[in-house]
């Protein structure tokens, strides 16, 4: 079963490994019962599949020169976290400026916009409302705090 202990190892190798090149960024770390280790990277300007599997084939072998699974009983998969996933981070939130967002708040209530500005505690997005002749644009500062989960939005 995989405790924190184990979680914080794996991240403190996989921190070492994006050391190198610094526009990579861990995201998130899960470890299910069957020692399935899922990690999830990113990057200032998105990442590709090749990077991926370099990093992946660097992690296995950390883990498994670490021994933290005995018996070498352990499955990887490194991936950037998928579109249908809520931005983790700060550094997300920066790469998708620009886009529309999702934002659903702590009371459940949810918004739709576009993602303008990122500050320390806060966000701006910009929310469009009304039909044709009546349209409305304005910006709404909604601070962190206040945020459960932002989900990128597809439009096409």
């Amino acid at each position: 079963m995989a405790t924190e202990t184990t979680i914080g190892h794996i991240e403190q190798l996989v921190d070492g490994i994006l050391a190198e090149e610094p526009e990579y960024f861990r995201v998130q770390v899960k470890i299910k019962p069957t020692n399935n280790i899922k990690v999830y990277i990113d990057g200032d300007n998105g990442i590709t599949i090749e990077k991926c599997v370099r990093f992946n084939r660097r992690l296995y072998k950390l883990i498994e020169e670490s021994a933290i699974f005995p018996e070498g009983d352990f499955s990887l998969e490194l991936s950037s976290p998928g579109v249908d996933e809520p931005l983790k981070m700060k550094r997300q939130y920066v790469k998708n400026i620009g886009r529309f967002i999702e934002i659903v708040f702590n009371d459940g209530s949810i918004k739709e916009g576009k993602l303008l500005e990122i500050a320390d505690e806060d966000i701006i997005i910009e929310v469009t409302t009304g039909k044709s002749k009546s349209i409305i644009t304005q910006q709404l500062v909604i601070p962190f705090n206040s945020i459960k989960t932002i989900t990128v939005q597809i439009k096409f």
